[in-house]
C-alpha cells in the first residue's frame, strides 16, 4: 500500500490530551482488553472501535471503563480546527504520531473520494430513502482522553469509534501499535481497515442503517448486523482504492489477520447470543464480500432474512 503522492483530508482535528472517560459509538469490540485481565497478557488489545449496542462489564473494574461499546450524553470541548503542528499537538508529539496522522489523512481522504462516488451514483442499500450527496466525516486524533459532541467521553483505552451525533471519528494514533504489537496484526493495510471501518459506521448513519432490533431479534443481534455491514463497507472502499492506493495481496491478508482477530469467538466468547460483533469467520467473509464485489448494495446486512444465515 502506497500513500506518496496523494491527497491528504482537511476533514482533520488534532486535539490534543482530552479530558472525561466514557465512550461513544464506533467500530470493533474492546473485549479483548477483559482477555488480556484474564490471561495476564498472552493476547493483546484490539480495540477498533465501540459501536457495539450493549455495554461490557466483564472486566475488573480497572479496564471496565475500555469495554463500553455505547455511552451518550456530553459535549466536545478543547476542539481545535484542522491538522495542528503547535503546543499540545498529538501529531506533532513523536515520529511515529506524526507518521500515523499523515497515514489517517490519506486513507481519510481516499474514503471522501470513494463515498462520495458511491452516494452520487446511488449505489447503497436503501432504508430510509434516498441518501443524497455524500457528507464526509471527521477524523480527531487524540492522546488519552477526549469529549465528543453528543457520545460522551472516551479514553483510549476504548480504541478507535465513530459518534453518530457529531460525526466525527476518533482515534488515539498509539492504537496503531497497540495492533502490531499486542493483537499481531501489524501492516499499514490493516490500519487502513480500522479507519474505513469507522467511516463505514458514518455511511451507515448517513443512509439510516436500521438502529432497532428486527422483530424476534435482540440488540446484540441487531449490532452484529451494524458490524458486518460496517466490515462490508470497509471492503468496498479497498475494492476501490485498490488500484490508486497499490492494494495486493498481502494487503488484503493484513485486513483479513485484523478481521479475524476480532471476532466474538477469537475474543473467547462461547455464547453466541453474547456475541455482539459477529464471529471472526462472518466478520472475514462480509469484508471479502465487500472487497470482492465492490458494490455497497451487497453489504445489505439488514436486508438478511434469517440472522442465522448471516
Amino acid at each position: 500500500m502506497r500513500i506518496d503522492g496523494h491527497r491528504r483530508s482537511e476533514n482533520f482535528e488534532d486535539r490534543g490530551r482530552g479530558r472525561g472517560g466514557g465512550g461513544g459509538r464506533g467500530g470493533v469490540p474492546v473485549q479483548l482488553l477483559a482477555a488480556i485481565a484474564r490471561r495476564l497478557g498472552v493476547k493483546g488489545v484490539l480495540a477498533l472501535a465501540a459501536v457495539g449496542l450493549g455495554v461490557y462489564f466483564v472486566a475488573p473494574p480497572s479496564v471496565r471503563s475500555a469495554l463500553l461499546s455505547l455511552v451518550t450524553g456530553g459535549s466536545p470541548s478543547n476542539v481545535a480546527a484542522g491538522p495542528s503542528t503547535g503546543a499540545g499537538s498529538v501529531c506533532a508529539a513523536s515520529p511515529a504520531n506524526g507518521q500515523a496522522c499523515d497515514f489517517s489523512r490519506v486513507v481519510l481522504a481516499s474514503t471522501e473520494d470513494v463515498w462520495g462516488t458511491q452516494f452520487a451514483a446511488g449505489s447503497l442499500p436503501r432504508y430510509a430513502g434516498a441518501a443524497g450527496a455524500y457528507q464526509a466525516p471527521t477524523l480527531v486524533v487524540f492522546t488519552a482522553n477526549v469529549s465528543t459532541g453528543g457520545c460522551g467521553s472516551a479514553s483510549s483505552d476504548v480504541g478507535p469509534f465513530y459518534c453518530p451525533a457529531d460525526r466525527k471519528l476518533y482515534i488515539d494514533p498509539s492504537f496503531y501499535d497497540t495492533m502490531a504489537q499486542r493483537l499481531r496484526a501489524p501492516g499499514d493495510f490493516a490500519q487502513a481497515y480500522v479507519i474505513a471501518h469507522e467511516v463505514g459506521h458514518h455511511v451507515q448513519n448517513l443512509i439510516g442503517s436500521p438502529r432497532q432490533p428486527r422483530d424476534g431479534e435482540t440488540r446484540n443481534q441487531n449490532s452484529v448486523r451494524m458490524e458486518l455491514q460496517a466490515d462490508c463497507f470497509a471492503g468496498v472502499w479497498g475494492h476501490a482504492a485498490r488500484a490508486s492506493l497499490s492494494i495486493d495481496e498481502a494487503d488484503l491478508r493484513e485486513a483479513v489477520t485484523a478481521a479475524h482477530a476480532i471476532g466474538d469467538d477469537a475474543l473467547g466468547h462461547e455464547d453466541q447470543r453474547t456475541f455482539t460483533h459477529g464471529s471472526s469467520e462472518q466478520r472475514i467473509r462480509w469484508f471479502r464480500r465487500g472487497f470482492e464485489a465492490g458494490d455497497p448494495r451487497r453489504c445489505d446486512t439488514f436486508g438478511v432474512e434469517r440472522y442465522g444465515d448471516l
